[in-house]
């Protein structure tokens, strides 16, 4: 199980069905859109905010149809959301809200926990995440009218949970479902990094903060975008990044860095524009702000282990090839 079992239960909860409609993202990973297209639905992808990246609700309505059925937004780098004008949007039109929070575990927006408002809300423990298990994920479910089939889909489709609370004599196969239940050991290695947590998010907020803070010279002078977080939100520190002015400089920094021993990597090439994506999507707006900032977005290391030392190598190294000299007094 992972969160792209997660997304898929959330699917079967949201009852998408073959012909429905789902709007999206296209900046974000393929699990948020195949968990859609399992189901015989489309996802309709929709431009994000240039600022946070995440999805401009801005664009929501334009993108409504007699098909549409449910909103996915992605809370991007864990910065959380619109969720608020995303709700009022759903509301509107009666939409379903599933919300990926993938990357946003510890994360707030307006002082509640990310992924506490929409019905229902993914989140990943993937390795490659804040909190890990290896391969894992946790569905949210915050509508309570959705908790006993969840209970009911997360177990092959059997009403075992309600047999185990004694509420049953027996249980039976009595719905869709999958084996959508992590593994002992998978729980026993999450159970120990969640009683980390607290660490953990300390570790990669002080990382983050320091590559904000000595990074501020590049953009002050034009080489780099620091990445933006709204007043409203308290993010988790999940990922660093720079926006350099355009692909090909992105390209040569990878290049550079990589000479030099540092990985580091671009994200998400658009949905739209895959292969997939232009046989089971279709675009809900224009997405050129999508296809612009996946060219020129840097991901730079960040985990609990990197030192001060090795970070202060990747930050020597990033102006080193604008040729731009670290103001002494800023480390």
């Amino acid at each position: 199980p992972s969160c792209t079992s997660a997304l898929e239960m959330a699917t079967l909860l949201a009852d998408i069905q073959p012909g429905d409609e789902v709007i999206m993202p296209s900046y974000t990973f393929p699990s948020t859109a195949t968990a859609l297209v399992l189901r015989g639905a489309t996802p309709v992808f929709i431009d994000i905010d240039p600022k946070t990246l995440n999805i401009n609700p801005d664009l929501i309505a334009s993108a409504v149809t007699n098909k549409t059925k449910a909103i996915i937004p992605v809370d991007y780098a864990g910065v959380g959301c619109e969720i608020d004008k995303i709700i009022e949007i759903a509301g509107q039109y009666n939409l379903k809200i599933i919300e990926d929070a993938a990357q946003a575990i510890f994360s707030k927006y307006k002082g509640q926990p990310v992924g506490a408002k929409a019905s229902l809300a993914a989140i990943s423990f993937h390795d490659t995440k804040n909190i890990v298990c290896g391969e894992g994920g946790a569905l949210i479910v915050n509508a309570p009218e959705m908790v006993h089939r969840a209970e009911i889909l997360r177990d092959k489709g059997t009403n075992r949970s309600q047999f185990l609370r004694g509420e049953v004599d027996k249980y039976t196969w009595v719905d869709l479902g999958s084996s959508f239940l992590l593994g002992e050991i998978s729980a026993a290695f999450l159970l120990a990094q969640l009683e980390a947590a607290e660490n953990i998010t300390q570790l990669r907020m002080s990382i983050w903060s320091r590559y904000h803070h000595q990074l501020r010279e590049l953009e002050n002078n034009g080489f780099i975008t620091r990445p933006f977080v709204p007043d409203t939100c308290e993010h988790n520190a999940h990922m660093y990044y720079v926006i350099v002015k355009n692909e090909e400089t992105r390209n040569k920094i990878i290049q550079h860095m990589n000479s030099n021993g540092i990985s580091v990597t671009s994200h998400y090439e658009p949905l739209h524009s895959s292969r997939a994506g232009k046989k089971y999507g279709r675009a809900g707006s224009d997405l050129s702000k999508t296809l612009n900032l996946a060219g020129r977005i840097l991901r730079l290391p960040l985990y609990p282990d990197l030192t001060i030392e090795q970070q202060d190598y990747v930050i020597k190294c990033l102006y080193n090839y604008f040729d731009y000299r670290l103001n002494a007094a800023h480390v």
